[in-house]
């Protein structure tokens, strides 16, 4: 009973993580991308893209408020933020490294996702998820 309590903690934890982070920037990218832009030193970003991409991350974030209500009923939502993550790392920060393109801006990103990566790999109970019912 007290791993379970001590479980649902730790997810909540995760879910406040991702609503403090990404509903103000998923707004802030859609409300005033060009401010968003400038702040954070990115090149131009195509509108329609970058329009997704806010979109995406609020709602995440709007989801996480229903997944602090339910933490495991809502756990997909953490594995889906910590795949695309991982996959972000594999198939965009390594390339960019291994050819010596990586920008200086994009490092913020990488704090941010690496540390959603590590959250979800301590508190995400993936033993449980993969065994078979």
């Amino acid at each position: 009973m007290l791993d379970n309590i001590d479980l649902e903690l730790k997810l909540k934890a995760l879910y406040v993580y991702t609503i403090v982070i990404t509903i103000p920037f998923g707004l802030c990218i859609l409300i005033i991308p060009d401010i968003t832009v400038s702040i954070f030193g990115w090149p131009s970003q195509d509108p329609i893209v970058f329009g997704v991409t806010g979109s995406v991350y609020l709602a995440f974030g709007l989801l996480a408020i229903l997944g602090f209500r339910s933490p495991k009923k809502f756990m997909p939502i953490l594995l889906l933020q910590f795949f695309y993550k991982v996959a972000w790392f594999i198939g965009v920060v390594l390339p960019l490294l291994i050819t010596g393109q990586f920008q200086v801006y994009g490092i913020l990103y990488v704090v941010i996702f690496a540390s959603y990566i590590i959250g979800d790999i301590l508190v995400i109970p993936f033993s449980d998820l993969l065994a078979k019912e």
